[in-house]
């Protein structure tokens, strides 16, 4: 199975950030069609780790790491974060437009570094690149230059939330994928 953990914005902040996509190139040229591949407001969230692939019979050794990296990171109020600025990873057909996170960011990376060691100690996998917290709102490949909604983003600056709980999610990969939320710990 594939898993990540991760930090769902509530619904006000991603009704806030779909108004700010829809005035972007990107939102229009979804709106008349072109497949620029929208995020789902739905399922949008912040990756704090990465496993990957994991065998199914793994799932308790993972929730256990995980459960043991979630309790120290546990504050008395959860870190509060907000959406805005952006960029865009990879060129050409690999494109991707993202949303920063902004706010307390420094509990979420310690969240992941806390995550990879106790997947590191359980020999789980996880992806160990650098931890950049970031929203994808599109996956446009070469169909659309993003640069103008880049540059458009760094004006962007979405309402405060409560990041108030991380979630071990299983991906189901297809022609249309889906999100099942296995475990929660609070933040």
């Amino acid at each position: 199975m594939r898993l990540f953990v991760a930090v769902h914005p509530p619904p006000e902040a991603m009704t806030d950030l779909a108004a700010q996509v829809a005035r972007l190139r990107i939102g229009q040229a979804a709106a008349a069609g072109t497949n620029v591949r929208l995020a789902d407001p739905v399922d949008a969230h912040v990756t704090v780790a990465f496993l990957g692939e994991v065998a199914d019979d793994r799932l308790p050794t993972v929730r256990d790491a995980l459960g043991r990296a979630a309790g120290p990171c546990r504050g008395p109020e959860p870190p509060r974060l907000r959406l805005g600025g952006g960029g865009r990873f990879g060129y050409g057909r690999r494109t991707v437009l993202w949303v920063d996170v902004l706010g307390e960011v420094e509990r979420l990376g310690v969240l992941a570094g806390r995550i990879r060691d106790e997947l590191r100690v359980a020999g789980l996998p996880y992806d160990d690149r650098p931890f950049r917290p970031h929203l994808t709102i599109a996956r446009p490949g070469d169909r659309i230059d993003v640069e103008e909604d880049r540059t458009t983003l760094d004006g962007y600056l979405g309402p405060s939330w409560p990041a108030t709980e991380a979630v071990l999610v299983r991906s189901h990969l297809g022609p249309v994928r889906r999100y099942e939320h296995l475990a929660a710990w609070p933040l």
